[in-house]
Order: C-alpha cells, then structure tokens, then sequence
C-alpha cells in the first residue's frame, strides 16, 4: 500500500492538506483493489455488466457506499471495516451494480445542475475519482465531499429506485451463488438510523432511504438453500480488510490481534505493523517468510518493494518493484511505485527508465496526484520543461488548488508546440481551473 503510510497514517501528502471540497480521500491500492475486483466480478457476471466497474475505497469512517456513474462503485473504509464476512460485501456492491444495471444513474442530470459549473466539465468530473494526497498508493481527493447537501441530492435514490435494486441484488446474490440473506444482515446494521437527526445519521441512510419495506423485500425472498460459503472469496476478504485494519489501527492494536499466529495473512498485518512502528526489519524479515511461501505473489512484493522504498533502500526497492511488475505487468500502481523508485537515486541513467515506466503508469492511472509530482519531475531532469508544467498544472487540479493549475498551465500552453497532446491537457486543465477561479 504505497505511501497509504503517509497519506493516511501520518498525513504526510506532500504537506499538502485536502482543500476546500476536496473532503474524502481514495485509498488506492494494488492488493486491496485485486482482492475487491475478486469479490465484485461473480456479481458483475451475474447482472450481465462489463467488466469495467471497479471498486474504489474511501478513507471515511461512517458507513456508506455509492455509485458515481456506470464504471465506478465506491464503499468507505467504514463499511468495510463493519462488515464481517465476503457475502454483507457482496451484497453492498450488488445492490449498487443493481442502480447502474437499472439504468438509475441516467436519471440524475438535473440533479448534476445542482453541483458547481465546473463539476460538469470532464475534468473535474473525474476528479470525482481522482487523487489529491500526493500518493499513487494512498489516493485521492473526493470532489465534493458528501458533506455537501448539493452530492447528497446527487448520490441520494428514490424508495422505488431502492426496491428495483435491492430485487435486482437479490437475484445477482442467488445467480453468483451468495448468500442473499446476507442483505438483510448488512439492513439491520442502519435499522433505526431513520429516527437519528441528520447529523448523526450514517450518510448511507442519506444516500439510500431505509424502510422496513425494504427489510421486508429481503426476508420474503426465495432464494432456496443457501450456497455454503466461497473460500476463495473469504480469502480475499480477510486479506483485503487485514490490510486496510493493519494500516488504519495503531501497530498495537495489530500486534494484539495477530500476536505470534504464523498464518499469512496475520504474517502480512504484522509486517505492515512493524513497518508503521518503524521497525523495518522486523517487516522485511516477515514479508520474506510471506515471499518464501508465495513466491508468484506480486502484492506482496509490491508491499516488499514499499518497505525498502521507504527506509530509503532505494536500488533493492527498485529490484523488488521489477518482480512484481514482471508477475502484474499491467497494474498501473505498481507501475507507479516502480518508476518513483527509479527516480529516487537522482541518476541520470534512470531517469530515461523512470520516466518511460511512469508514462506508462498514467495510461493506466489517469487521476493519480503523486504519480502526476513524479512524472513532473522526470520531465523537469530530462529538459521537458513544457510536459513538466502541465503535470504540475494537472496535479493542482487534482489537489484542488485551480489557481496553481491555471499558472502551470499556461506556462505549459507557451512551451509546448500548438496541437500537440501535452498542449491539448493543459488546455483542458486551463478551462477547468479558469471556470473554477471566476
């Protein structure tokens, strides 16, 4: 979980704080995001979707989950860490899979009008998805936080909306062979949540209007025998939330919950434990235990790679995100750490290397603010001074900081030759940032 550490944990975005609206933040990261796309995809195939929908993680205590247009389906950290087992998660993402399957989402562009001129413009638009911490691996700021009462109107559903999906997530449950009452488990959790003033509420009640109606679609349903339950899925459940614990509670907490269990996924939260309290070796022997075992595991050497990245072990960091990336040859991630390893050393001969792999990062991760600071950076030491500007520009828009991006973005416009692609993104960063700042 690249520099989750910093952003998260520690805060340490580049100094750089979430601003204005800028009130979530993603967590981006290459494991948890395999292990979610793991849990998502036998629902996907059961309601008949592309496989291009992915899961994207909020660092948000409270409870929530909702979908921002037909590819993404965010749930918070909060909800995540309620749930118990693979199927109460299975459920949340079918239900939501159910409102773009539903077509619910084309329903919403008068209430779209209600958010700020910009957010209509594609850019900004996608920074609904984008990252502001300074962190391919920690992710990203939130345009518009839901805090605002214009995205509850956005993201909120009618009750008929809620009972077509909730229908439709039962028979995606049954078809993927989940337990559909598995529902009704994660509805009893917000049971009672209705009769709490607004601001005590979890924001899912906000976003998703509870009824007993709703319950009671669920407990009438026939869904026959229940399926006995998916180890495959339980695996990659516990890992993705035994990461995500181990690095949003204290060490302690860890390594109360862990102690000497010498089963993998305890091995791996210790090593994250160890890591945060700032004992790299205790964390590099465990990740070699767990490296020994599952050699053709690149998340693990990803998590390796991170480890020695950041107590500053720059060419064996280097020589561990090269084997990941030969086992994940396309996680734009794991790319991304890769290439700022490269960048580390401050050597001329790879800096031709990092800037070749993190270009390869941003076509596979677009909205990403640190891999943006990086690929600036790698311009900058190869003379690309115009490509440097327009990264600079992006990733202040991304930051939330539209007057940086509009200067950054000029200057890119001057430098770059007319027509060109990095000419045409700073145009596009220009318009965004100069409708922000009037």
């Amino acid at each position: 979980m690249r520099s989750f550490l910093y952003a998260v944990i520690l805060g340490l975005c580049l100094g750089l704080a979430p601003k204005g609206a800028l009130a979530q933040s993603m967590i981006r990261d290459a494991e948890i995001e395999a292990g979610l796309r793991n849990l998502l995809m036998p629902i996907l195939e059961a309601a008949g979707l592309g496989q291009s929908i992915r899961v994207i993680l909020l660092n948000d205590p409270q409870m929530n989950a909702f979908v921002r247009d037909a590819r993404t389906i965010f749930v918070t950290s909060g909800l995540m860490m309620a749930l118990d087992e693979p199927a109460e998660l299975q459920a949340v993402l079918a239900h939501e899979a159910a409102h773009i399957a539903n077509g619910h989402l084309a329903r919403r562009p008068e209430n779209a009008d209600t958010m700020s001129g910009a957010s209509r413009l594609g850019l900004v638009a996608g920074l609904l998805a984008a990252g502001v911490t300074g962190d391919a691996g920690a992710g990203a700021g939130v345009a518009a936080g839901m805090a605002s009462s214009a995205q509850r109107v956005f993201f909120s559903h009618t009750r008929a909306e809620e009972a077509s999906a909730d229908a439709a997530a039962l028979r995606y449950l049954e078809r993927a062979g989940v337990d559909p009452t598995a529902m009704a488990r994660v509805l009893d959790r917000f049971a009672g949540q209705e009769l709490l003033s607004t601001n005590r509420q979890d924001p899912y009640v906000r976003t998703h209007p509870l009824t007993r109606d709703r319950l009671r679609l669920v407990a009438n349903f026939d869904g026959g025998t229940a399926p006995p339950p998916d180890s495959e899925a339980q695996y990659w459940f516990d890992r993705s939330k035994g990461k995500l614990a181990a690095f949003l509670n204290p060490p302690s907490w860890t390594f109360a919950q862990v102690g000497n269990d010498p089963s993998e996924i305890a091995t791996m939260r210790r090593a994250v434990a160890y890591h945060r309290n700032s004992e790299g070796d205790a964390a590099l022997r465990e990740l070699e235990r767990l490296i020994l075992n599952h050699p053709a595991d690149p998340y693990y050497q990803e998590l390796y790679a991170q480890v020695l990245f950041e107590n500053r072990r720059y060419d064996a960091a280097i020589v561990a995100y090269e084997r990941a990336i030969q086992m994940s040859p396309d996680a734009g991630l794991i790319l991304a750490g890769y290439g700022r390893a490269l960048l580390a050393p401050d050597s001329p001969a790879r800096n031709a290397e990092a800037l070749a792999v993190l270009e390869a990062a941003f076509a596979r991760e677009r909205r990403n603010a640190r891999l943006m600071r990086d690929l600036a950076m790698a311009y900058a030491r190869d003379g690309q001074d115009g490509m440097a500007a327009w990264a600079t520009a992006e990733r202040a828009a991304l930051e939330g900081d539209f007057e940086t991006a509009a200067l950054h973005a000029r200057r890119a416009t001057g430098l770059l030759p007319q027509g060109s692609s990095g000419w045409l993104r700073a145009q596009d960063v220009l318009r965004v940032a100069e409708t922000k700042n009037d």
